[in-house]
């Protein structure tokens, strides 16, 4: 099985990149790829220039330094038996960085003032904070190395939605404060529109269109049914919405034209024997025989 297939992605510096799509197209282990945390079969993973594919693992330390993970569920992210303070310096500890007691102490105050925490938490173990706190310590961790490049994947799944709302704010913030780039990977098309700058629609571990802007008119069939999908609170803007029928291709053997064609209404014999390539078109990249509009 490849979970991940012929993915070619530009991440600017600055910039907020979303990736989209349904559970088990391939999301997390792109995320994962993306910071060499699993080895791909083949192809490169350049971050300024280098690629990271050919470093061995202690050439590989210094740069994950420089990229770091939140990771979904707070939960399960933080290990029990460690104080927030220790889950904090872990970072550091792995990395070698040596600091006194008062340099300790600073280090975790600031981190937790960057993430909106009372230093006083800091004693605290993670059962006793709030799935909220939870993703806040989990944040700070990953700025714990003052890194330049954050994957965050799906860092509010697990949360309420006011808390969704507090923690998606909170990352804005530190973005603008620290010159982060984000690659933001969500199931949540509503909030990776409102958050991120270009988006990503990943399908079966391919990506099938790219829109250079949040706001860009989607093309392919899949990202308008994943479009249309979203709640609209506001009545007046509310949609009839059009059910996907049709089953997900299996991923251990994949359909040889596009793995869309069995949902699409559009599709054709061609689309069934050929695969679509990945095309540029004024900077909207898509891969369908088919584009809406």
């Amino acid at each position: 099985m490849t979970a991940v297939a012929d993915v070619t992605l530009d991440i600017p510096r600055g910039q907020v990149t979303g990736v989209v799509g349904e559970s088990g197209c391939g999301k997390s282990t792109l995320a994962r790829l993306v910071l060499r945390l699993l080895d791909a079969n083949r192809g490169q993973v350049v971050f300024d220039g280098v690629d990271l594919a050919t470093l061995s693992a202690g050439a590989l330390r210094p740069w994950r330094r420089r990229m770091q993970l939140v990771f979904q569920d707070p939960y399960s992210s933080i290990d029990p038996r460690y104080t927030i303070r220790a889950a904090l310096l872990e970072p550091l500890l792995v990395q070698g960085v040596a600091l006194n007691a008062q340099q300790t102490s600073d280090k975790v105050n600031a981190l937790m003032a960057m993430v909106g925490l009372n230093p006083t938490l800091a004693a605290s173990y993670p059962h006793q904070l709030s799935g909220g706190q939870k993703q806040r310590v989990g944040i700070a961790r990953a700025l714990a190395l003052h890194p330049s490049f954050l994957v965050l994947d799906e860092p509010t799944a697990s949360l309420d939605v006011s808390i969704q709302a507090q923690i998606i704010a909170l990352l804005e913030q530190l973005r603008q404060d620290l010159g982060l780039t984000y690659l933001f990977i969500s199931h949540d098309l509503g909030l990776v529109r409102y958050f991120c700058d270009r988006i990503v629609v990943m399908y079966l571990g391919r990506v099938v269109e790219v829109l250079p802007t949040a706001r860009t008119p989607p093309r392919h069939p899949y990202t308008v049914a994943l479009m249309e999908s979203t709640f609209e609170p506001d009545p007046a803007l509310r949609r009839v919405i059009t059910r996907l029928s049709g089953e997900i291709p299996d991923a251990f053997n994949p359909p040889p034209g596009c793995a869309y064609a069995a949902r699409c209404p559009a599709a054709c014999e061609r689309c069934r024997s050929e695969r679509p390539p990945l095309v540029t078109l004024n900077g909207h990249e898509l891969a369908c025989h088919h584009p809406v509009g």
